[in-house]
């Protein structure tokens, strides 16, 4: 999809204008906005150091989630964690008008919204926050400065995109790096479980993780299976499994497929046990997913396997962004992609090979002894 000129000398005139109006502001209270998926959470980490850098004195408070929050929880640049449980705790009118009440009394003067959504604009605008700052995007008319919405064309990484918001309020980021705190409680856990296995603190950890969102994303267990059979062999590797509560099927398929000793822990671990895991592994290898950026932010190497040629939901936008990392992706020539209405059975996914993924593998760890 291309952008049209009409479309980038719109974006120019208010990009100019609105970065007029808001540079020089100072803000005491800042709210930070981001309530999508875990993934989308951990590349706007470099965008909260950003906002603490340039107010260092400034209450900043991050509104997510509840499965979101041990990602953000014990980040050392916000004050405050703020959850809204749209499905029990906050559901419903009563408790959602409790929620903004309760959003009005902190008394915020700027909020910044990374990712539109309708409620989430409503909730801002009824809280009586004085500057709110997205998208053109999900009644972004209820903003008071939004910005063109263009992240579907994919021409960038979304770290890049969520620093560019920033730049509305003056903030010029440093640096990129993403942050996930690792638990202590976490490390222990994931110590025992190890220790349990067969895995000591020498062995090389190889992690995989075979769920994604959509059918559209997920390379087949069968894949990942003979994937981890090779490296298991080859590298004398210890073969992890991880997979979330929608993805424990694959997770468990595919150690089943496996012949070789494998860790299963799909569906055993939190957000941040995970972070535990992956610390501990010298090679992830996952279709397009949330851990994968995780993996990144506590310095494991990543292979990512992406499917769809959709350039919003394309490497470009969303690879892993680690300094040895690898995404596959192929353009098998859809001119429309059809997501997990594929009429084609997934030929993008189907046209990465297990060999590619055993050589990009190589790439990071070398070749075997």
């Amino acid at each position: 999809m291309k952008l049209t000129k009409r479309r980038r000398l719109w974006c120019k005139v208010m990009d100019k204008g609105q970065k007029d109006w808001v540079r020089g502001q100072k803000y005491k209270k800042i709210l930070i906005v981001r309530m999508d998926k875990i993934g989308d959470l951990v590349l706007s980490t470099p965008a909260i150091k950003a906002v603490r850098d340039t107010y260092p004195d400034s209450y900043i408070a991050v509104l997510v989630r509840p499965y979101a929050r041990e990602i953000i929880e014990g980040n050392p640049y916000i004050n405050e964690v703020i959850t809204y449980d749209k499905t029990n705790g906050d559901k419903g009118l009563l408790k959602n008008i409790r929620f903004i009440l309760n959003l009005r009394k902190k008394k915020f003067d700027l909020a910044l919204v990374l990712h539109p959504k309708n409620r989430t604009h409503i909730f801002l605008f009824l809280a009586g926050i004085p500057a709110r700052i997205g998208y053109d995007k999900k009644l972004g008319v209820l903003l008071t400065k939004k910005i063109p919405h263009i992240k579907q064309y994919g021409l960038k990484h979304e770290i890049d995109y969520t620093l560019d918001l920033l730049r509305y309020i003056g903030v010029e980021p440093k640096e990129k790096a993403l942050y996930v705190p690792v638990n202590k409680a976490s490390e222990k856990k994931i110590g025992g479980i190890f220790a349990e296995n067969g895995i000591s603190e020498d062995d090389m950890v190889i992690t995989i993780h075979p769920g994604s969102s959509c059918p559209s994303k997920r390379w087949r267990a069968e894949h990942f299976a003979k994937v981890a059979d090779s490296l298991a062999q080859n590298y004398k590797a210890k073969i992890v499994i991880i997979a979330g509560p929608g993805d424990k099927d694959f997770g468990d398929k595919t150690a089943e497929l496996m012949k070789s000793k494998k860790t299963n822990l799909s569906c055993k671990t939190t957000i941040a046990d995970l972070a535990s895991i992956l610390k501990r592994t010298r090679l992830f290898i996952s279709n397009d997913s949330g851990p994968v950026h995780i993996a990144c932010a506590v310095g494991a190497p990543t292979i990512a396997i992406f499917g769809r040629n959709d350039r919003g939901l394309s490497p470009t936008r969303w690879r892993p962004v680690g300094e040895h990392d690898i995404a596959l992706h192929k353009d098998i020539g859809c001119e429309t992609c059809l997501s997990h209405n594929c009429a084609i059975s997934f030929a993008c996914l189907e046209a990465i090979t297990e060999e590619e993924v055993l050589r990009a593998a190589e790439k990071i760890l070398g070749r075997p002894v």
